[in-house]
């Protein structure tokens, strides 16, 4: 799929397509007398390791531009998305982008500043789980009743609930079986929350340093096999049950000892990153693994930087980093989408020359001025 591109949550024909018809969604997923749609308050079961994981959040570093901190700097968003089938056989990535949130949902109680909303979603065994998430983890978060009072809860709630309601789908349709991972960005003001279950990745490039908001969820990193194991599970030849080669993921529950109601070692909960956004913050990028399979974090904010000041369009870098990672070769689906924060290019980074004060010393002059006293003789 070349370069089919989502302004505020939709594409040329309309929202991500939904698996099942609305009503049959709404009807297992939702609940009132005045067919007003709300949240399920459906027990969901967490990790024992997970509850007790906080939200990291990402500061400045010591020394550097504190003063933003009291500033009243308002980020100016501007987005972009792009995608590519690469070489697979199917398209199976992802991508939300919605710069408003509030106008979109038709939200209240937000404040003035910039509401965003933007993701990605790397499907697997087809695409149905991704195209259900996009569609519909958004709804869970807008539509709490909790938001935005408690972002982090509700965030996580969504994920949560998005992941049972796949569940409930695939109950009615057995087709729909798949999975995907799943990685969102809400901007609020200057808050930015980052949530992630898989192996997408968000990098912020901060005055051209690249602070990575999310961590890649894979079998092998000691904390997942850790939980992994916990929860009667397996890593194999770097392979979650010797399966999946991820740690996290909504959908997959036709995949024999993944997840039950009960838990199991396939976690959809995220794991979230916050950062509160200063005048050095210059840009977001997220995308799919297939992107990060041929940059690393830094390098992708150098390129990206670097096309940036060039033309300053948001929808031409992303497009830029997706054609990149096809001349590097990379094996997989492309799904990139590129958030800037101020309206004008990332300025160059040129340190400036340190100042050399030379003096002589009296006796130096001296010996100067004795130097030249003997030309003259």
């Amino acid at each position: 799929m070349e370069g089919s591109k989502v302004e505020n949550g939709s594409s040329s024909e309309g929202r991500p397509p939904n698996p099942l018809s609305t009503s049959a969604y709404w009807q297992c997923g939702f609940s009132r007398a005045d067919g007003v749609p709300v949240p399920c308050k459906k027990s969901l079961v967490r990790h024992p390791s997970l509850m007790k994981t906080k939200t990291k959040e990402i500061n400045v570093e010591p020394g550097v531009q504190a003063k933003n901190f009291e500033s009243k700097f308002i980020p100016i968003v501007r987005s972009g998305a792009w995608d590519d089938i690469g070489s697979r056989p199917n398209m199976e990535d992802v991508y939300v982008c919605v710069d408003n949130f509030v106008n979109d949902y038709g939200l209240k109680n937000c404040n003035n500043g910039p509401n965003a909303f933007y993701g990605v979603f790397d499907g697997h065994g087809g695409k149905h789980a991704a195209d259900f998430a996009s569609s519909h983890l958004p709804k869970f978060i807008f539509e709490d009743e909790d938001f935005p009072t408690d972002i982090e809860r509700v965030v996580t709630s969504a994920f949560l609930h998005t992941d049972t309601a796949f569940e409930e789908a695939c109950i009615l349709d057995a087709k729909l079986a798949s999975g995907t991972t799943a990685l969102t960005a809400l901007l609020m003001g200057r808050l930015l929350v980052v949530a992630n279950a898989g192996d997408c990745r968000a990098v912020l490039c901060r005055r051209g340093k690249a602070i990575e908001m999310s961590r890649d969820h894979k079998p092998i990193c000691s904390k997942e096999k850790q939980r992994i194991e916990a929860s009667g599970g397996y890593v194999y030849d770097g392979y979650l049950n010797g399966q999946l080669n991820i740690a996290r993921a909504l959908g997959d529950w036709h995949v024999e000892g993944m997840k039950g109601r009960e838990g199991g070692p396939l976690s959809a909960e995220p794991e979230l990153m916050t950062a509160k956004l200063t005048e050095e913050d210059e840009f977001l990028i997220i995308g799919c693994d297939g992107i990060w399979d041929v940059f690393r974090s830094q390098n992708a904010v150098d390129f990206a930087r670097r096309r940036l000041q060039e033309h300053n369009d948001p929808a031409a870098c992303s497009k830029d980093l997706v054609d990149e990672a096809l001349k590097r070769k990379s094996g997989d689906n492309l799904a990139v989408v590129v958030v800037c924060f101020q309206p004008q290019p990332p300025p160059n980074l040129i340190a400036p020359r340190s100042r050399v004060h030379r003096s002589f010393s009296a006796e130096g002059l001296k010996e100067l001025q004795s130097f030249l006293d003997d030309l003259k003789t």
